[in-house]
């Protein structure tokens, strides 16, 4: 996440919703799980089994907890698998391709097979609060203008 990121997303469920929410900085563990490492995919993948750990290790907290709800949407599972015939993997998003097969709670994905602006839809509908249905992933488009223009060049070079 971005600096001070993850204060900004709690104080948004704080402000808005009625929820039990439970925040967690594991920034420690994960850096430590990622030095050394420079492959891209191979990082999704780390990432993506420190952070079912570290889930499954706070749920155990909770009575009850058997759930796992992402907020996957279609782009990342189109990224990260071949959906038809043998598309190649482009990169495997942390939540698709660089989940464990194998993890204690059912996967619950309510907005695996939609865009973006159908799940901002679906916000809208829902009345949830512009705060939330705006906010750019990191790194977000907006970051983008953010970078020195030979960096940007230099991204874009194939």
């Amino acid at each position: 996440m971005r600096k001070n990121e993850s204060r900004n997303v709690e104080q948004m469920f704080k402000n808005h919703l009625d929820l039990n929410y439970i925040h967690v900085d594991a920034s420690e563990l994960f850096l430590n799980n990622l030095k050394g490492i420079s492959d891209p995919e191979m990082k999704r993948k780390i990432i993506g089994k420190t952070f079912i750990h570290i889930f499954e290790s706070e749920a155990k907290k909770i009575d009850n907890a058997g759930f796992l709800v992402q907020g996957t949407l279609y782009p990342d599972v189109i990224e990260s698998v071949s959906v038809k015939g043998a598309s190649v993997t482009i990169k495997s998003h942390h939540n698709v391709g660089g989940l464990p097969e194998k993890m204690n709670f059912k996967l619950i994905e309510p907005f695996r097979d939609l865009f973006k602006d159908e799940v901002r839809k679906v916000g809208r509908e829902l009345n949830i609060p512009e705060e939330f249905i705006k906010r750019h992933p990191f790194p977000g488009p907006v970051l983008r203008s953010e970078l020195p223009e030979k960096l940007i060049k230099k991204s874009l070079t194939f």
